[in-house]
């Protein structure tokens, strides 16, 4: 060892001790977890002392620029893109699949969503695992295909690759693994560390809050949410967040293949969740404000033109050319269900939505841990909402999708746990809640 080297272990016993760590420090670490340098213990390590100890805004800036620099950044100036490169981010809830109606609705109005998305975090789910519900859909390509498709279709949602942003794709399968998932410094890193190298122009986020998402109080969702538009800013992206409700599932369905179908549903205009359909169309208002975009989204999804622009994603990333005209032939299905009733006749007056996305982890289709498999197939359908009547004998909760008949009775019983049941409605709780432009 050469003298001054840095040693992993002495940068993760300040950060334990309420140390501030200097840019070139945080430097040192991300190359360290990119190469591998750094152990997968060491990493973790570090991403406790952050989650107990956290980070000054200089330590977050310098390290998400730095995980931005563990790989290629994009550069879109000669790809011939159709519009801005505009992008969503969503902090995560169950049942959230408004990534798969968005970016498509964009692609309609004239911008162009380069979509760097992630796998399941905890008890929520990721839009990479839905996409790749989808046979054939390749949900990595190569950056050539990946120009090629956003140029032609106007979006792909992809996962990362090698070259973008390695130092994240790496911590973040070990937060995920290490309870390590709830700290506002590693959440602002990853999401904008991810964005930044994918060349965006402007960027929306949706901070979601409630009970099942990562901030179930207000105040948090809001410090996220300042602390996401304060760094992008920080690194000249445009950037605007929405605080939305995440006290009900978003839509009626949580699980991979099902939420595909839902947001197909949507797309078509076959069936509309309302709140889905607002929570998505407001953050569609914000990104094309941000890029200059003066278009409107309800009518691209009316008219059917992000619908087209979704069949083209996924014909051009390996899918069935026919989906959006024929899901149920493409999409898996798991032929055991069970409708989980409620004890007793009345209205849903609160639901402890965590607990219904770790229903869908338990019957498989989430993971435990990062190197497990997720089961595309499984899920819950029909979910109940605040403020709706259910029934003993035919008005469930929700309807439970598994592999085996036991496991759909194992999963309507945790489901009934999640609902309370009272005799009147809920106050009503908009899907809006905040909206955070930052300064101009």
């Amino acid at each position: 060892m050469t003298a001054g080297a840095v040693l992993p272990q002495e940068l993760i016993r300040r950060k334990r001790d309420g140390g501030e760590l200097q840019p070139r420090e945080i430097d040192f670490l991300v190359r360290g977890i990119a190469d591998g340098s750094v152990s997968d213990a060491q990493v973790g390590a570090f991403a406790m002392a952050v989650v107990l100890k956290g980070m000054t805004r200089d330590e977050r800036v310098a390290l998400t620029t730095a995980m931005m620099r563990s790989g290629e950044v994009l550069d879109w100036t000669e790809a011939g893109l159709p519009g801005p490169a505009l992008d969503k981010h969503s902090t995560g809830g169950v049942g959230d699949k408004v990534s798969l109606i968005l970016a498509p609705v964009i692609a309609a109005c004239g911008g162009a969503v380069p979509m760097i998305s992630g796998r399941g975090l905890g008890h929520t789910g990721g839009t990479l695992d839905k996409l790749e519900s989808i046979p054939g859909y390749v949900a990595t390509p190569d950056l050539d295909r990946l120009r090629a498709v956003v140029t032609d279709a106007g979006c792909a949602i992809v996962g990362q690759t090698a070259r973008l942003a390695p130092a994240d794709r790496r911590l973040y399968a070990i937060r995920d693994a290490t309870g390590t998932v709830e700290s506002l410094p590693l959440i602002v890193a990853s999401i904008l560390s991810k964005k930044l190298a994918a060349g965006l122009d402007a960027l929306v986020m949706d901070v979601k809050v409630g009970s099942g998402a990562f901030m179930e109080e207000p105040g948090a969702a809001r410090e996220l949410a300042s602390a996401i538009v304060e760094t992008a800013r920080g690194s000249a992206l445009p950037c605007r967040a929405l605080v939305t409700d995440m006290d009900r599932v978003l839509g009626r369905t949580a699980g991979n293949a099902l939420e595909i179908h839902e947001a197909i549903d949507v797309l078509t205009g076959a069936d509309a969740d309302p709140r889905l359909v607002e929570v998505t169309l407001a953050l569609c208002r914000e990104l094309l404000a941000l890029g200059g975009l003066d278009a409107d989204p309800a009518e691209a999804l009316r008219s059917g033109a992000a619908a087209d622009r979704f069949a083209r994603m996924v014909a051009a990333l390996g899918g069935p050319s026919d989906l959006v005209e024929a899901p149920d032939r493409h999409l898996p299905r798991v032929e055991a269900t069970a409708a989980a009733l409620p004890a007793r006749d009345g209205i849903v007056t609160a639901i402890d939505v965590r607990r219904i996305g770790l229903v869908v982890v338990a019957l498989g289709g989430g993971r435990r841990h990062e190197a497990e498999g997720v089961d595309h197939a499984v899920g819950v359908s029909e979910v109940a909402a605040p403020g709706e009547r259910v029934g003993i004998d035919d008005r469930p909760l929700a309807v439970v999708h598994a592999r085996d008949p036991n496991a759909a009775q194992r999963g309507a019983a945790a489901l009934r746990e999640a609902f309370t049941i009272g005799d009147a409605p809920p106050p009503d709780v908009p899907v809006v809640r905040e909206r955070l432009a930052g300064p101009p």
